[in-house]
């Protein structure tokens, strides 16, 4: 077999993919790679909802082996407290270290870890889809997540100030939707999911013309699963 066939069989193979321009796939099919996911704020109430599930679907929980060192005997609360702030430490400076692009900022809300994605650092400046370089972002952030699988993954988009409030609601809701489509694609299991859209809520900048580019975004909060 000479090795122009040889290219030829991977590249049917699938295995050859990095040149290939990724699109989001049609959306009837949306509702079959986000099974599993919650449509809801992830609330403290919500993940103890979720737990049966996620955890009969193969979700991982932090435990003992996430420790820091080893814990003296004594109040279980203090040392689970200890060892989820120890995972998600470590979690938070692999995705600082992996992700220093401009658009993008990685940070702490008491144990949580959140991401902000600017939009036009990962969707095409006017169509409704993930860019080359959001591609390449998520590709990175999925394989983090990965690596630290107990967490909870929440996925919200948001949009700047709008008149039509449910145009808002649906244009952010889809923004997440792709964001969490592209995770499953990717390996992430879905149960860890919650899936929302809230609009022009929560604005992050002044609703002026840099504002507005900033206050379009799909944050990604992380939380650890115990």
């Amino acid at each position: 077999m000479t090795i122009k066939k040889c290219f030829l069989l991977l590249a049917s193979a699938g295995f050859i993919t990095s040149c290939a321009q990724y699109h989001s796939p049609d959306r009837t099919t949306w509702s079959t790679y986000l099974m599993g996911a919650s449509f809801t704020d992830m609330t403290e109430m919500s993940r103890v909802a979720k737990r049966p599930v996620y955890l009969g679907s193969g979700g991982k929980l932090v435990t003992g082996e996430n420790a820091p060192a080893k814990l003296e005997y004594g109040d279980k609360i203090t040392n689970d407290n200890s060892i989820s702030i120890n995972y998600m430490s470590n979690l938070e400076y692999e995705l600082y270290d992996s992700l220093r692009k401009p658009g993008i900022s990685v940070q702490r809300a008491g144990t949580d870890v959140v991401i902000i994605l600017v939009r036009d650092a990962i969707m095409e400046l006017n169509v409704a889809d993930i860019s080359e370089t959001g591609a390449d972002t998520l590709n990175t952030i999925a394989k983090i997540l990965r690596k630290y699988n107990a967490t909870f993954i929440e996925i919200a988009g948001y949009t700047d100030a709008m008149k039509n409030t449910q145009g808002a609601n649906a244009l952010s809701l889809d923004m997440a939707q792709r964001v969490g489509v592209y995770f499953s694609q990717h390996g992430i299991n879905t149960t860890r999911m919650f899936i929302v859209g809230r609009g022009s809520t929560r604005p992050i900048a002044a609703q002026d013309d840099i504002g507005r580019l900033t206050n379009r975004r799909v944050e990604i909060r992380l939380a650890p699963a115990r």
